[in-house]
């Protein structure tokens, strides 16, 4: 019990780091400026909604994806903690999404834009579904389960809270201070990501070692 609140502190910072609500707030808003607060209001909830549950089924049924596909836990630690160093590193340099916006989409129906791209790929990312699974893999007791599910809930509260403030929160914090933000959670998710990746490459090489020793014996 004594490393579950290092558990959840974890679950809380590479999740919201992951998700990166600050970095989807200019495509939020670029996508919306047109909208009343109601239909703003709409999208956001439902942006948020439709990335948890995405996100949560992932997390639950990751090892069933691994046996279905015959995958390994230490396989997808290696691959995750690439995917989730890259995301950081662009992080780091305070560069946005790469997901492209058609112009024109900006009058689509409100379910359109907040399922593609808000809630898809921005908010639950390949980064945060890789996460996901690689903690619930690490989570060995039904307290660190339900913790894991608590901060993800707490995390995507707190993504639609910044998206309905988001026109306040970049007034307030200006791009100077968003990227000040971005470039702190990037060096998190970098550190988080070289963690995963050990974690994955060590059993892996320690498990070649021994094959090499055996079959020189």
């Amino acid at each position: 019990m004594s490393d579950l609140l290092p558990f959840f502190v974890l679950c809380l910072t590479s999740f919201f780091s992951l998700t990166n609500p600050l970095g989807t707030m200019p495509l939020f808003l670029t996508m919306t400026h047109e909208m009343d607060e109601d239909e703003r209001k709409q999208i956001a909830k439902r942006a948020t909604f439709v990335a948890f549950v995405i996100l949560v089924g992932f997390t639950i049924l990751g090892q069933v994806i691994f046996k279905i596909f015959g995958l390994s836990s230490n396989g997808f630690r290696i691959a995750g903690g690439i995917i989730i160093f890259n995301i950081g590193y662009n992080m780091l340099q305070a560069r946005y999404s790469s997901a492209k916006v058609d112009p024109g989409g900006v009058q689509s129906a409100v379910n359109d834009i907040s399922i593609t791209p808000l809630a898809i790929p921005m908010i639950c990312g390949p980064g945060a579904i890789a996460q996901g699974i690689v903690l619930m893999e690490e989570a060995n007791s039904i307290e660190k389960k339900i913790a894991l599910l608590i901060a993800m809930l707490v995390v995507f509260f707190l993504i639609y809270v910044i998206l309905r403030a988001s026109s306040k929160l970049n007034k307030v914090l200006g791009e100077t201070g968003i990227n000040v933000m971005m470039r702190l959670m990037g060096l998190i998710l970098m550190v988080i990501a070289v963690e995963i990746f050990v974690g994955g490459a060590q059993p892996l090489l320690i498990e070649i070692i021994h094959s090499g020793i055996d079959y020189v014996k």
